[in-house]
């Protein structure tokens, strides 16, 4: 707290509109959710709010997936760059998906901000960012893992003004909603993007008529310096020194990071790695995610989760990488580069720091693209589903099944229900997945084992998963996980098998079976409790013959 705000300010007040910001950002939220037309929104939650202070500075979230929060900072600081201070006004509305305009992630998830004033100076903003269906580009999902530049990947919007000064913008409506295949569920996700905005800045504006904007701008301030505050203190209280790390993915690729921490510091150098390639490419901002994700997760995950926190980071990158795209790079799956960041480096701090991260989880989005004709209607249906997966264990814990990645965060999957009312198929199954993996003293999250059955002809399937082919770990002689992947059973004989595929036709009759990892196992699978072991043979997750092989089973 600086010296005026001691003067003029007591922490009671403080903390109550600090309090009031993570409210009002929950707010914005469900405003937004409730209104939303897609059920990748109002379902699956892939969408997050946040409250910034005048410099586009995060001071409070609201729920959703935490690598989107950490956007919106971003986002602000990319209408700064095309629009001066004095250029901004009350009533102004702002959009951008493009990651090369403060967009971050890719084409599909499309940031809100407004701009919030008291007193005649601007004095917040309030933003959101969601996932839309389909924003165009070669393929229905607008996600392509054949893409190698980003004009294949849909239609972009650099930071441009939806509203000036409360006017509407209607040439900017116009073209959104011409470079879609799915007008009406765009225009509706769009429209509950605006109402949640207008929710938090009403909201702002009563906070400010309460206390005074001196007041409301002194809690912003005093909230980061405790963020930073809680960061540099869990920073003194770690091991310095300067830890390198490495691992191979999938691809044969190697990723690598340098990790330095001292007291002031906390530096991953991510500068020797691949060369950009294809649509698997992460922004330099949305890397800084990945890396604020890790080092919150590891140094102080009560803290708040604002921009003063994240003031001791220092994140090195070399433009041209998967880790800093340069346009026209293409970034349909930048998720996937992203996941295997945050899982590398946890994975790194678990090596350096033993005791600390479980084993391995899923670790992948595992984004599916299914659509087509609805069988019922003709009109054209694209579902777009992140899948859960296990998580790894600890000691004393079995890991977590059927979990979003840390990365995702607190959402959820699409109810069968839903899925098969919204969309063209039929949910036959969705079970935990009984292949083995992650068996150990205490075992792995089971992942899952869906089916969706295709209900008409002429459908398309699109998917990125990584971990694909080499599973996730096990620790202290716990065994590795299972691999994500997606099986095509054909209803006239024959599977295929994908980890990346971009509109592979899947006909009337057709499985597509999703099978999600299990996360990686903990300590000598002989040690593990016979009544466990009984356990996960009632519950289908270990066959006897398994059991025997692994465990040393007799019962």
């Amino acid at each position: 707290m600086n010296k005026h705000n001691q003067m003029t300010h007591d922490p009671v007040t403080f903390d109550i509109i600090q309090n009031a910001l993570e409210a009002v950002a929950d707010e914005m939220f469900v405003a937004q959710r409730k209104a939303s037309m897609s059920a990748i929104i109002y379902e699956v939650l892939d969408l997050s709010t946040s409250i910034l202070d005048a410099k586009g500075e995060i001071a409070a979230s609201g729920a959703g997936i935490p690598a989107f929060i950490g956007v919106l900072d971003k986002a602000i600081h990319g209408i700064f760059k095309k629009f001066p201070l004095e250029t901004i006004r009350p009533g102004d509305v702002f959009a951008s998906n493009d990651p090369y305009y403060g967009g971050v992630t890719h084409l599909n998830d499309m940031v809100l901000a407004a701009p919030v004033f008291a007193e005649g100076r601007l004095v917040s903003w309030v933003a959101n960012i969601a996932h839309w269906n389909d924003v165009g580009g070669m393929v229905p999902g607008s996600m392509s893992s054949d893409a190698t530049e980003i004009f294949q990947e849909g239609i972009r919007v650099p930071a441009v003004k939806l509203f000036d000064e409360g006017r509407e913008n209607s040439a900017v409506f116009d073209i959104l909603y011409t470079n879609t295949r799915l007008p009406e569920y765009l225009r509706g996700d769009l429209w509950a993007g605006i109402a949640g905005l207008r929710i938090g800045e009403r909201r702002i504006h009563e906070l400010i008529a309460k206390y005074g904007t001196s007041t409301f701008e002194a809690a912003i301030s005093d909230y980061m310096n405790l963020g930073e505050t809680r960061a540099r203190a869990a920073l003194k209280a770690l091991p310095h020194g300067t830890y390198s790390f490495e691992e191979e993915q999938d691809t044969g690729q190697i990723h690598k990071v340098t990790l330095t921490i001292t007291a002031e510091e906390f530096i991953v150098d991510l500068t020797d790695n691949p060369g950009q390639a294809g649509s698997s490419n992460s922004s330099r901002e949305g890397t800084e995610i990945a890396v604020q994700l890790a080092f919150k997760a590891f140094t102080d995950p009560e803290a708040p989760g604002n921009g003063g926190f994240f003031r001791p980071l220092n994140v090195k990158t070399k433009p041209g990488t998967i880790f800093h795209v340069q346009e026209p790079g293409a970034l349909g799956y930048y998720s996937e580069v992203e996941i295997r960041l945050f899982d590398m480096l946890l994975r790194a701090l678990a090596h350096h720091f033993p005791g600390i991260v479980p084993a391995g989880n899923f670790a992948s989005i595992c984004g599916t693209v299914v659509g087509g004709p609805h069988p019922e209607t003709g009109r054209h249906y694209t579902i777009v589903e992140p899948q859960v997966g296990g998580w790894g264990a600890w000691p004393g814990h079995d890991g977590p099944s059927g979990q979003f990645s840390g990365f995702h965060g607190e959402t959820f999957n699409c109810p069968a229900e839903v899925a098969e009312a919204r969309y063209g198929l039929w949910v036959d199954q969705i079970a935990l997945n009984a292949e083995p993996g992650g068996e150990g003293q205490w075992r792995g999250g089971k992942g899952i084992d869906v089916h969706y059955r295709v209900r008409a002809d002429h459908n398309f399937l699109s998917l990125g998963y990584t971990r694909s082919r080499i599973p996730p770990w096990g620790i202290e002689g716990g065994l590795d996980g299972s691999p994500n992947y997606v099986e095509v059973i054909r209803r006239k004989g024959g599977t295929e098998r994908f980890s990346f595929a971009t509109n592979v036709e899947v006909n009337e009759g057709d499985v597509i079976r999703v099978v999600t990892g299990n996360g990686g196992g903990c300590g000598d699978a002989k040690k593990r409790a016979p009544q466990d072991i009984a356990r996960d043979i009632k519950n289908g997750y270990l066959t006897t013959e398994r059991a025997r092989e692994i465990y040393g089973y007799e019962g």
